[in-house]
C-alpha cells in the first residue's frame, strides 16, 4: 500500500514537473500561435489607428501573425472582459486606455469586468491632448479671457461633450469646479456633431482630443484656449497649457497595452520591450505628432500597476465633482 502511494506521489509530481517546463518553455518561445490584439472602440478611430500601427510592430518582432479585432461596447469594457477571460498566455492582448482601466469602472454600476484586478497592464503608449476650443464668435483669445467672460455672465453659455463621464465632460467640470465657472454642460452623441456647433457659435467651447484640434485651430475655425496637459505641447506651440493659468492642471487620456490577468512575466517584459524599443524611434514620435497625440516616456510594466493605481484616485475625484452617470 504505501509502495502504491509512493509511486502516486511520484507520478503527481513528475506530471507537475513536466507542466513546470512546458511552461517554461512556452515563455521562452512566446509566440507560438497567432496573436489577438482587441480594440474596445469602432474601426477607423484614433485608438484603432495606434492599434493597428502596434500590431505591425509585435507581428515584425514576433514573427507570428498579429490579427486586430474591434470590441467595441460599455465604454470599451466588453473588449476587456473578452481579454479578462482569455487564456493568460499572452496570444490575446488589447489595447487598453484611461477609460478602461479607470474611468468606466467607476461609472458603470455593474461593470463586466475589473481592470485593475482582470487585467495586467503592460505598457503605456501615447496619450491624447485636450484642448480646450472656442468659437470664434466668442469674445476670448485665451484662458484668463475665457474665464473673465464667464464669470461676468454666469450662466449664460454652455459647453460641448461627447457624452456624460467622458473625458471631454470630466474635465471641463474640473476646471469649472478650479475656477468657479456657471456654463451649461451640452453632451452630444459624437465629436463631429459637437465641433460644428461649437464653431457655428451654438455651443460656446469644449474640450476635444488634438485630432480635431489641431486641424481647426490652425485652419480658423476655432480658438485654441489651452492644453489639460502641464507640459507645453509640440502640435500647437501658439496654445498654452492651461496649468500656466491654473497651477497644477494636468490630465491626460493616455493609452496603453495589457492582456489577461496571471500572465507569465517573461510574456509580459518580452511584449513590453517591443513596445519600449518602439517608442525610442522617430517613427513613433512622428506617429504621435501625425495623429494629434503625445509621444510619452516608456514606463516599464513593473511600474505600470502602480502607475494605474495612482491615477485612479485623481480620476475618481473628477468623476465625482462631475456628478456623470452613464447615459
Amino acid at each position: 500500500m504505501k509502495a502504491r502511494l509512493a509511486r502516486y506521489a511520484l507520478a503527481g509530481w513528475m506530471l507537475f514537473g513536466a507542466g513546470l517546463a512546458s511552461a517554461q518553455t512556452t515563455a521562452a518561445n512566446y509566440p507560438t500561435r497567432l496573436i489577438r490584439f482587441i480594440v474596445p472602440y469602432p474601426a477607423g478611430g484614433l485608438t484603432d489607428l495606434l492599434a493597428r500601427v502596434i500590431a505591425e510592430k509585435l507581428q515584425a518582432a514576433f514573427k507570428q501573425p498579429v490579427i486586430v479585432e474591434n470590441k467595441p461596447g460599455v465604454g470599451t469594457l466588453l473588449g476587456a472582459e473578452y481579454v479578462a477571460k482569455s487564456p493568460p498566455d499572452g496570444h490575446t492582448l488589447m489595447i487598453a486606455n484611461v477609460t478602461t482601466f479607470i474611468i468606466s469602472p467607476q461609472l458603470y454600476p455593474k461593470p463586466p469586468v475589473n481592470p485593475l484586478k482582470d487585467l495586467t497592464p503592460i505598457s503605456r503608449i501615447g496619450a491624447t491632448n485636450f484642448f480646450v476650443i472656442s468659437s470664434p464668435s466668442f469674445p476670448a483669445r485665451n484662458l484668463k479671457q475665457l474665464i473673465e467672460h464667464v464669470r461676468r455672465n454666469p450662466g449664460k453659455f454652455n459647453y460641448a461633450s461627447v457624452g456624460s463621464g467622458t473625458p471631454h465632460h470630466l474635465y471641463m467640470e474640473v476646471l469649472k469646479k478650479e475656477v468657479g465657472l456657471d456654463i451649461q454642460h451640452v453632451p452630444y452623441k459624437g465629436s463631429a456633431a459637437a465641433l460644428m456647433d461649437v464653431m457655428s457659435g451654438k455651443v460656446e467651447m469644449m474640450f476635444i482630443d488634438g485630432s480635431l484640434a489641431v486641424p481647426n485651430v490652425k485652419s480658423g475655425k476655432v480658438i485654441g484656449i489651452g492644453s489639460s496637459m502641464a507640459k507645453q505641447t509640440t502640435l500647437l506651440p501658439s496654445v498654452p497649457p492651461i496649468a500656466t493659468t491654473v497651477p497644477g492642471f494636468d490630465w491626460e487620456g493616455w493609452q496603453g497595452v495589457a492582456g489577461p490577468a496571471g500572465m507569465p512575466w517573461p510574456v509580459v517584459t518580452k511584449i513590453a520591450d517591443v513596445l519600449r524599443r518602439f517608442q525610442e524611434t522617430p517613427e513613433y514620435r512622428e506617429l504621435m505628432f501625425k495623429t494629434g497625440m503625445e509621444a510619452l516616456p516608456y514606463i516599464p510594466p513593473e511600474k505600470m500597476a502602480d502607475f494605474v493605481k495612482n491615477d485612479r484616485g485623481r480620476w475618481a475625484t473628477a468623476i465625482k465633482v462631475s456628478g456623470a452617470k452613464v447615459d
